[in-house]
């Protein structure tokens, strides 16, 4: 298991390349260009300028999030074959860094999404929160203005300028169904993984995040069977999953360790997180401690070790302690304090083989 770190560059991070070396085990920063719009082909000199900050502390460029899908690619749009290229241009691009996967995700509109980016916990943190009841009677715009309320640390998949056009996107969208879904997203596979192949850089899809629908809006990596269908749609080992427990997880019915025994070898990224989640359908994110939330993360990792995972991973969201002022979820503290967790379990588990 290779152990990465989400990092979101210079300027545009509260945490720095410095105090990341010094987490143990790290070797890769999970990076993107978090001001190109989605469609647009990454210019190599932003690619290069990552890669000479991350060439400075030791750390590889091997796994990005996201490369984002423009939105006309998961409608089914005319304009689609022109983002598509884009795209496959930007592989190339990457591949010369030598970037091994890219995360993705097919949700339509919203990347995720929490109705409180801050809520108190009983030990004084804050975490992201989830709240069911809210979602039926909200305005979804009232959602992107409370997420985007902080210009200085934008969230991945809640960008102004992509979200400014709300209600035409919704609108958009109104006709379109989850077969519509799996079918724009099958046509998107068979453009990209031939390049993908070529260029020795896995494509791995994100789960939704919650995984059901939201505002009405289609969603199809919700569960086990979504899974096994995305992995069919181009049957190639370039085709790969980023298993996300967190955000899978968050549904009671998945079964998060099944999953990764079952897909091991086709999981090129791994989220590692716990939640808690109520009767009510509420979940927050927690430590990572497996007595903090409702997944069990010692028995997630036992699942990767028992196949010799020798993919990426990462710690995933994480709560907001000891003060710090930092991107909602995305603080340095509690991740750090994550990976020493799933290390501690890789570590006993490889001395009692």
């Amino acid at each position: 298991m290779k152990m990465g770190f989400r990092w979101y560059g210079e300027g545009n991070d509260t945490v720095t390349l410095e105090q990341i070396k010094q987490i143990p085990g790290v070797e890769t920063i999970v990076w993107a260009l978090h001001d190109m719009a989605a469609g647009d082909e990454w210019p190599m000199e932003k690619i290069l300028e990552v890669k000479k900050s991350a060439d400075k502390y030791g750390f590889n460029l091997d796994v990005v999030e996201s490369v984002n899908v423009h939105e006309d690619i998961k409608l089914g749009l005319p304009t689609r074959d022109k983002y598509i290229e884009n795209y496959k241009k930007t592989i190339e691009k990457l591949a010369k860094v030598g970037v091994k996967v890219i995360c993705y995700n097919f949700m339509p509109v919203f990347d995720w999404l929490r109705t409180d980016l801050y809520k108190k916990t009983e030990d004084g943190s804050t975490a992201l929160f989830y709240e069911k009841a809210r979602i039926t009677d909200i305005d979804p715009m009232e959602l992107v203005n409370k997420i985007a309320s902080n210009p200085d640390l934008t969230m991945p998949g809640w960008e102004p300028e992509r979200l400014k056009n709300l209600t035409q996107l919704f609108e958009a969208y109104k006709n379109v169904t989850e077969e519509d879904l799996w079918n724009n997203l099958k046509y998107f596979l068979e453009q990209i993984i031939p390049v993908a192949e070529i260029n020795d850089i896995k494509m791995a899809v994100h789960p939704d995040d919650p995984p059901w629908s939201i505002f009405g809006l289609p969603r199809i990596v919700k569960s086990r069977n979504d899974l096994a269908r995305l992995l069919k749609l181009v049957d190639s080992p370039y085709n790969c999953l980023t298993l996300c427990s967190g955000a899978i997880g968050s549904n009671p019915n998945n079964d998060v360790p099944a999953m990764i025994r079952e897909f091991g070898n086709r999981i090129a990224f791994a989220h590692i997180r716990n939640v808690k989640i109520y009767e009510n359908g509420d979940f927050i994110e927690t430590s990572h401690r497996t007595c903090d939330g409702s997944l069990d993360i010692c028995d997630i990792v036992k699942a990767y070790h028992e196949f010799g995972f020798t993919g990426y991973a990462r710690p995933d969201h994480g709560r907001h302690i000891w003060n710090e002022q930092c991107r909602p979820g995305y603080g340095l503290y509690d991740r750090a304090l994550g990976i020493m967790y799933i290390w501690g379990i890789w570590d006993t588990l490889q001395r009692t083989k």
